[in-house]
């Protein structure tokens, strides 16, 4: 068992902290949100009044935060956690941000002597929930390898990518190729749809062949095919479009600052913030099946 701090409890937070509290870890949380804190407090979890409070004397301390200046705030600085934390404890930051961040991040807790590794996740709240999350770490091996004894209760696939910064890196590619699939694989099954063919049928058609990929066969975008995907259920999140959209600036970022042409990830770009203008943030990633339909 692990004394854990766990500081960020939202849509994937939450469900990260009570799947250590499930496994058997001395777990103590900290949100601004009086309601997320409350809810593991009913699983067992501490509440504490802060992050610093909640970081005190533990084995880990994992965030999960909205953005790099977030994540910039609660670490660095003469106030932030690295400060006031030792070589004793193992900092793992699964936000998904800007990888300048990550490695400013990592850099500062090395200087201290203190493990840190930037670990974003994929799969989505489903999977959270789950506990079959995939983790992009980036950092030391030996930090990796006392990560990867506490990243287990929460996930299934845990990956190293390479030094601090590498795992948004990692989340980058992942995710912008994931927007590019899940886009044509919209365009694919309208058009067969507009041509008579069952959705269903051509989606086992296109799964066993060379076309077959994980927004087909795992996520189908349209509406009836499977009957626990968004698509089916009015496209209720899953992951919004606002975070595809975030997640999409990141990965143009990478791009640029790595000298490549990506217009394939460009184009998905534009076609979810339009998606996104239309006021369809809050709705499944998935739902860019409907500007289809309405064309």
């Amino acid at each position: 068992m692990a004394r854990v701090a766990f500081i960020g409890l939202g849509n994937m937070g939450g469900p990260m902290a009570g799947n250590l509290l499930k496994a058997g870890h001395d777990v103590t949380v900290f949100d601004l949100s009086a309601q997320a804190t409350a809810a593991l407090a009913e699983r067992g979890a501490s509440v504490a009044e802060s992050a610093l409070a909640a970081s005190a004397d533990k084995d880990y301390v994992i965030s999960m935060l909205p953005a790099g200046k977030h994540v910039t705030g609660v670490y660095l600085g003469d106030e932030g956690l690295l400060a006031a934390l030792d070589a004793h404890t193992t900092v793992l930051d699964c936000s998904t941000i800007d990888a300048g961040t990550a490695r400013d991040v990592g850099a500062a807790a090395e200087k201290l002597g203190i493990g840190f590794m930037d670990a974003p996740v994929s799969g989505g709240v489903a999977a959270a929930a789950a506990g079959t999350l995939a983790f992009m770490c980036g950092g030391d091996p030996m930090t990796f390898e006392k990560a990867r004894l506490i990243l287990a209760d929460m996930g299934k696939n845990i990956f190293h990518a390479g030094p601090a910064g590498a795992g948004q890196v990692a989340k980058g590619c992942n995710n912008m190729l994931l927007a590019i699939h899940m886009i044509g694989t919209c365009e694919a099954l309208e058009m067969g749809a507009r041509h008579g063919l069952d959705p269903k049928v051509l989606s086992e058609i296109m799964s066993a062949s060379s076309g077959r990929n994980w927004s087909l066969e795992v996520y189908n975008p349209y509406p009836g095919v499977m009957d626990a995907a968004p698509a089916s259920n009015d496209y209720q999140p899953g992951f919004m479009v606002d975070l595809m959209v975030k997640d999409l600036g990141l990965a143009m970022d990478i791009a640029e600052s790595g000298g490549v042409a990506n217009r394939m990830g460009q184009l998905a770009q534009a076609l979810y913030s339009e998606h996104q203008a239309e006021g369809n943030g809050a709705m499944d990633f998935s739902s860019i099946m409907q500007r289809l339909h309405t064309r």
